[in-house]
């Protein structure tokens, strides 16, 4: 079961990337994503690595971007792929059976697509459009007509632009959980408010769904 809650790293170096894992982890995150772009592979596996170790010292899941090979060298809990990287029904025989395969998507054919390919995850995106997301904004309304037309067992994960105060809303869309960056980032304790109203929410389904 992937966690509710995915920390999406941030920072002007490599080392700030670093530190906020660091941050995130002991702050109770339970899932981060390295997400580091434009480096070389050696550079990008000395840093990986880095971010194994912290995550594993914590006991939190680990994603990184794109790149397959170091994912099943470093046995870290799964990829993040872009619309236009690789099909992920290849890279699935890459790697190992248990590690993860997420996607981000900003329409619903793009959905439907990753979903056919049997991805364990989809990035909605953006909620809120920010300086790293030229994509269309898609807001509640964007959500809410993309899990209607969806009706998939598949996580999305709402991402872009969220903060504490967005969460009920996004949750009633029928997202089933949040990607953040900037607002954890800012402030790590917020990590304690989006893991308690993300549990809320879940207790609240399952309670809902016995009934």
């Amino acid at each position: 079961m992937i966690p509710k809650l995915h920390y999406i790293s941030q920072g002007s170096s490599p080392k700030e990337h670093l530190d906020n894992i660091q941050n995130a982890c002991a702050s109770g995150a339970e899932l981060v994503v390295l997400n580091l772009h434009n480096s070389s592979e050696k550079k990008y596996l000395k840093i990986a690595s880095k971010a194994r170790e912290i995550t594993a010292h914590f006991q939190t899941r680990l994603i990184i971007n794109a790149h397959h090979k170091l994912a099943k060298d470093l046995k870290v809990d799964g990829i993040h792929l872009d619309s236009k990287a690789s099909c992920p029904t290849v890279l699935r025989k890459e790697l190992y059976p248990w590690q993860l395969i997420g996607v981000t998507a900003n329409a619903l054919q793009d959905c439907e697509t990753f979903i056919e390919k049997e991805v364990d995850y989809i990035y909605l995106a953006p909620f809120r459009t920010t300086e790293n997301s030229p994509a269309v904004e898609l807001g509640l309304k964007g959500f809410t007509a993309i899990i209607e037309a969806l009706q998939t067992d598949t996580p999305i994960i709402g991402v872009g632009g969220i903060t504490t105060s967005d969460i009920k809303a996004i949750l009633d869309t029928g997202i089933s959980g949040l990607g953040v960056s900037e607002h954890i980032t800012q402030d790590f304790n917020t990590i304690k408010i989006f893991n308690q109203l993300l549990t809320a929410s879940s207790t609240k389904e399952q309670r809902h769904s016995f009934q």
